[in-house]
């Protein structure tokens, strides 16, 4: 029960003076108030603390109505967000009805003006990655997204960058709404609010509305951290940021509630009642029709994946996705039979280090197993060079490089290049429905499940064909660095090491007729 409703409760049972006495108390310290949250859910969310606040769940659950009143209200300048510009202009009519005569907009700066300007509420689109740069330097004291998952974490994290405001006194926050992510792309909200919404996380489940610290590391890395600090981290005095979740009812939305919105919510397609009308953050997402790896497949090898799955195996093989000192972080992790090793994630300066970074191969590899390094985009070609110098059997995997191979299927198809080969060789690994079973085994994580459920792909006059990186990274906002590693883990994990048996059997079979050449000349 929260703080107004334990209130509304209260005032139930005073006298009929006292209590109308309250009422007209209640009634003066709103009048000024252009929209007044409904009590419960909508309300803590209201006068949550947070820094970073994400707000959602059902939908009806006032969702929308919470970033309108906090800008109309709170806040001194405002950015509110959808990523579609034209859904923006929707916030923006409801919020201009909201403001009646107090307010203004200028329709072709998209900005509602307040009370002659005292509170400014800007409303934007962000509907491709580098659209986020349109917001660059321009601090403001509250952004609001609206349907958060269909943002990318680097536009989140980039826009809210100028979180600040030079007026005294001034509360700054960021506050998100939104329902469960119902494509991979949207993933990653669950990993940055895991506490509350990630059934995998360490702290996982913690209460909604609990305040949890965090600030970031030199790698840009999350680190959690008690209370707002100063803390030490890498050298630097920094201070943390507070996140918290809260859900959003339908059934605290008393606009709603009583309407026949909850009977269209029951008619949707199951994977979206799921998200929509039950607000269950642990449902499965309904897959793209072109989508490579269908999202159960994935889910089902994580499900097999256990600490000790790599008890008895040699390493099979080790690859290495490099990030070249860009933003993207480098990504490792080895196979043993069909289970992954947990990623080591690389970020930062070390990752324009070639020899730092055949140094970090070198020190997980075993059983002399072989090394595959993504060649693509020219990061990985040195690393390669500092692996074989050191004797150390490496493979650089191009996957422009064009492909001879065709489907195990009875279509036989072919592939454009080595790429669509390999994410294809990863797709019949997942089969459940071949001889035996899939045994792949990968970590949990939503991370390296949006990597591996974000490809799409087509068939062309050549062959399979699947989407560029570059148009992945420009979906997700992020290089799928993890599920790269896993596909060339299991395809180019699979020919590098027939290729090293085949010089192990040939040099064997070398050394066997130099023995016998030497006995008949004896």
């Amino acid at each position: 029960m929260s703080l107004l409703d334990e209130l509304i409760t209260s005032l139930g049972v005073l006298p009929e003076a006292e209590r109308e006495a309250v009422t007209r108390d209640a009634v003066e310290a709103t009048q000024d108030l252009l929209l007044i949250p409904n009590p419960g859910p909508q309300t803590d969310a209201y006068f949550s603390e947070a820094d970073e606040l994400y707000y959602g769940g059902q939908a009806g659950g006032g969702k929308s109505g919470l970033l309108i009143g906090l800008a109309l209200n709170e806040h001194t300048s405002s950015l509110i967000l959808r990523r579609v510009n034209a859904d923006a202009a929707e916030l923006a009519e409801e919020a201009c009805g909201f403001a009646g005569d107090r307010g203004s907009y200028n329709g072709q700066k998209h900005v509602l003006k307040v009370d002659g300007g005292i509170r400014q509420v800007q409303f934007g689109g962000c509907q491709f990655e580098e659209n986020k740069e349109r917001y660059k330097g321009r601090a403001k004291d509250l952004y609001g997204f609206d349907e958060i998952s269909d943002f990318t974490r680097t536009q989140f994290k980039f826009i809210t960058t100028w979180n600040r405001s030079s007026k005294p006194g001034q509360r700054c926050r960021v506050v998100c709404a939104g329902n469960p992510p119902t494509r991979p792309e949207g993933l990653w909200v669950l990993e940055y609010w895991g506490p509350w919404l990630d059934k995998n996380h360490p702290k996982y489940p913690t209460a909604p509305g609990v305040l949890r610290w965090y600030t970031t590391g030199s790698n840009g890395e999350d680190i959690e951290v008690e209370g707002r600090g100063p803390h030490m981290i890498d050298g630097r005095e920094v201070f943390a940021r507070s996140r918290t979740f809260i859900p959003a009812k339908l059934s605290d939305n008393p606009y709603l509630a009583g309407t026949n919105y909850q009977a269209s919510l029951d008619s949707l397609p199951p994977e979206l009642r799921a998200a929509y009308r039950d607000g269950n953050f642990q449902a499965e997402i309904k897959d793209d029709a072109f989508q490579l790896i269908p999202t159960d497949w994935v889910t089902a090898a994580q499900a097999r994946w256990h600490e000790t799955g790599r008890n008895g195996f040699a390493m099979t093989a080790i690859a290495l996705d490099p990030a070249g000192g860009g933003a993207d972080a480098a990504e490792i992790a080895a196979r043993y039979g069909g289970w992954v090793s947990p990623f080591t994630t690389v970020q930062g300066k070390e990752t324009a280090d070639h020899s730092m970074m055949a140094g970090r191969v070198v020190a997980l590899r075993r059983d002399g197993c072989p090394v595959i390094v993504d060649g693509g985009g020219g990061y990985g070609g040195a690393t390669t060079m500092r692996l074989k110098d050191n004797s150390i059997e490496a493979t650089a995997f191009v996957g422009s490089e064009g492909s001879t191979g065709i489907t195990n299927d009875a279509a036989k198809l072919g592939f454009v290049n080595r790429r669509a080969e390999a994410h294809w060789r990863l797709r019949e690994a997942l089969d459940p429905d071949q001889e035996g079973g899939s045994i792949v085994a990968i970590p949990p994580g939503n991370e390296v499940k949006a990597d591996l459920c974000a490809v799409r792909w087509e068939l062309t006059r050549q062959g399979i064909k699947i989407e560029s990186k570059e148009d992945i990274k420009k979906r997700i906002g992020r290089s799928p660095g993890k599920g790269d590693v896993v596909v060339m883990l299991f395809s180019e994990g699979d020919r590098a090491a027939k290729r090293s048996k085949a010089r192990r059997s040939n040099g064997l079979q070398a050394t066997a007729n130099m023995g016998y050449a030497h006995m008949r000349r004896r």
